[in-house]
């Protein structure tokens, strides 16, 4: 890469980690490229980005926008998005599924800076939409029981 290249690169990571509510730094050294296409494949359904960064040009670009420091070394994968829980839902499912060769090192959710523990936690969260069809469930429920109630009583009366 060119030193233009390098900065064009530093300026667009900045951008995008300014505009994500949670990154994740992963060690991948042995994973091969099916798994790592098999990772992308999962985190676009999600709307989740992947992607491989040199450990300088992600310190500046965590520098620059305003991201807590993390600890990068060695071969690292950054994985970022907006929604926190399936962020941690498809990484800690990858991560169980490639043990051996694939690791979830830490990360940053909202700003601040989070382990290993706290992620596999989240990622245990129900999903918006599950959280979403349980609130329904919950408002639904007295309209279903005042139905079944009036159903009851419609029944005694017939047999009276």
């Amino acid at each position: 890469m060119t030193k233009v290249q390098k900065q064009e690169m530093v300026e667009m990571l900045t951008q995008e980690f300014k505009n994500t509510q949670a990154l994740l730094v992963c060690d991948y050294k042995g994973t091969d490229v099916k798994s790592l296409e098999e990772l992308r494949r999962n985190a676009r359904q999600v709307n989740v980005k992947v992607q491989v960064i040199k450990n300088t040009l992600a310190r500046i670009a965590l520098r620059d926008s305003g991201m807590p420091e993390l600890d990068i070394k060695n071969t690292n994968i950054f994985i970022w998005g907006e929604d926190q829980i399936s962020l941690a839902k498809v990484v800690v499912k990858f991560a169980e599924a490639n043990a051996e060769k694939f690791a979830i090192k830490t990360g940053s959710f909202d700003g601040q800076k989070v382990n290993k523990d706290h992620i596999i936690s989240v990622s245990k969260l129900p999903s918006k939409e599950e959280l979403i069809g349980m609130l329904l469930s919950v408002w639904i429920a007295p309209a279903r029981y005042f139905a079944t109630g009036l159903d009851n009583l419609r029944k005694q009366k017939e047999q009276n």
